[in-house]
């Protein structure tokens, strides 16, 4: 089981038969929003309410890697950009798309709906 705590620390519970262990895997020192996997579940965004987004491997037992900060542009959600898990796309409350590069978080197209926005 992964999930994030209010202080923006990310807790990974390994459950075996009626044995635990707890692990924390990151600390991005910002309230966690959303927690997104790929679709094959190898990487995983974070994603803040201030419109920071990170990506984190579990296999690799790493860091969170900061990829973007939208925080200055009305960011309202992240997701992985299908097919595949090298890119993601945000949406701002605005109404603008923009596809990202998990690679090292490189702003890559974007394009704007002309409409506000809402996530339900």
């Amino acid at each position: 089981i992964i999930f994030s705590a209010q202080e923006g620390i990310l807790i990974f519970y390994h459950i075996k038969d009626l044995q635990y262990e707890i692990k924390i895997c990151a600390d991005i020192s910002q309230p966690i929003s959303s927690l997104i996997f790929s679709p094959d579940y190898t990487s995983l965004l974070l994603v803040t309410d201030q419109g920071t987004v990170y990506s984190y491997r579990p296999a690799h037992s790493g860091e969170a890697v900061k990829l973007l900060d939208t925080s200055s542009s009305c960011f309202l959600a992240a997701d992985f950009f299908i097919p595949g898990k090298n890119y993601c796309v945000s949406v701002t409350i605005s109404g603008e798309v923009q596809i990202w590069s998990l690679e090292d978080g490189t702003f890559l197209s974007k394009i704007n709906l002309g409409i506000e926005v809402h996530v339900t």
